[in-house]
């Protein structure tokens, strides 16, 4: 599912009325799937009650999050809100002090290498303990990692915060409308479809965008989050989508569909993704030749190496097969992460891969890392961190060495 919360509010939000309809199904499924354990033995796609709550605890949150999260950022949204210019200004004013303070840290690095060369050779004197007479340079570089990390992470936050509300406000499907560049379309059965379809390619990009960047994954890895498999995973939705930004579904109104259609549109696309989340259901057969199916669903689910960011589509699967993202179900699939993070706790799903981005955040040295952190993705960090890892084990190893050198001469 994984959908953006624009437009949660209107007349006509499908999605709440099917609410009755959600626990239906799920009570159905429930049943179902209790009857058939003393036969087959647990599955994946068993109900277990921790995890059910912590799901329909997201989805409550997902449903709250949108009516309260937006008003307490408005006053922080640059050309909308009062304090929007002074979080532009404490945003820049961080970067600034970090990327001084990863200057101090470059230059102190160099001189201590320059130190030890010339230690090495005998050259420079060493202190008792085998290091370098540098503690001034050691103190500088300590305080200006501090400076680099508080700063760069600060930067990042109330920089993000300062684009995702900036663009949100900016996209809104009203806006939009007032700049169509084509006509109006008239109400009616056409309109709708070309909303509907408009809506599905957008949400394509949208959820492949989200797999693609670590800070949308960070609001999207709770949808993924359970190892479980049942329709209550459809209602494990992000709260955080304020922190997002994403293709807006708005700039359908720049062709001419009304906003009131959209609002329609979205309601139709999250209502198909939830009956998709189910073991219960096998293959559809022809039809999964153009629509998303729960086969097809539970292989974007996976955490099997093939299966991974695979199957982004909503309503059609032909955009995968368009865009080179089509994985059928072939090998069991294994949900979750593929690093688990263990724990019902909602709290924790919900802000575990902010708490982890944020202190790679920290760690960095330089705006490159501290932004491919942030914008590259998930997978790009794991490979980061080990070769950053693997690099300080090495380097200890070397300064180890060249230690010893300095108290043998």
């Amino acid at each position: 599912m994984g959908g953006m919360s624009q437009n949660r509010s209107g007349p006509r939000d499908l999605t709440v009325i099917a609410v009755p309809f959600y626990f239906g199904s799920m009570a159905v499924e429930y049943l179902w799937l209790r009857r058939q354990a003393a036969q087959r033995g647990p599955v994946a796609g068993d109900y277990e009650r921790r995890d059910t709550v912590a799901s329909l605890a997201m989805g409550v949150g997902s449903l709250v999050a949108p009516l309260v999260v937006p008003r307490l950022l408005r006053p922080f949204t640059p050309g909308r809100g009062r304090f929007g210019k002074a979080l532009v200004v404490v945003a820049l004013g961080a970067a600034a002090a970090t990327t001084v303070a990863d200057v101090v840290v470059r230059r102190t690095e160099v001189a201590d290498r320059s130190a030890g060369q010339d230690a090495a050779i005998g050259s420079l004197p060493a202190d008792g303990g085998g290091g370098l007479r540098v503690p001034e340079q050691d103190l500088r570089r300590s305080m200006a990692r501090k400076v680099a990390s508080t700063g760069g992470v600060a930067a990042v936050i109330l920089g993000g915060v300062a684009v995702t509300t900036g663009w949100a406000w900016r996209t809104t499907p009203e806006r939009m409308w007032r700049h169509r560049v084509l006509p109006a379309l008239p109400a009616g059965p056409v309109a709708m479809a070309v909303a509907i379809a408009g809506w599905d390619f957008i949400y394509y990009w949208n959820h492949r965008f989200m797999h693609e960047s670590r800070y949308m994954w960070a609001l999207h890895v709770v949808h993924h989050s359970s190892e479980h498999y049942n329709l209550s995973t459809a209602l494990r939705q992000p709260v955080a989508d304020a922190l997002g930004t994403s293709v807006p579904y708005g700039a359908l109104c720049l062709l001419g569909i009304r906003p009131e259609l959209i609002t329609t549109a979205r309601g139709v696309n999250l209502l198909y993704q939830f009956w998709i989340h189910t073991e219960t259901i096998n293959r559809l057969g022809p039809p999964e030749a153009v629509l998303n199916s729960p086969s097809h669903h539970r292989v974007h689910h996976g955490s099997n190496r093939q299966y991974l960011d695979r199957n982004h589509g909503s309503i059609l699967i032909v955009w995968d097969r368009l865009f080179g993202t089509f994985e059928p179900e072939d090998e069991p699939v294994e949900y979750g992460l593929t690093k688990n993070i263990n724990t019902f706790n909602a709290g924790r799903i919900v802000t575990h891969e902010y708490a982890d981005m944020l202190r790679d955040v920290a760690g960095s040295t330089s705006w490159g890392e501290r932004l491919s952190y942030v914008l590259r993705g998930p997978g790009w960090a794991a490979r980061h961190r080990a070769e950053v890892a693997a690099s300080e084990a090495g380097s200890e190893r070397t300064t180890s060495g060249q230690r010893e050198a300095v108290s043998v001469g």
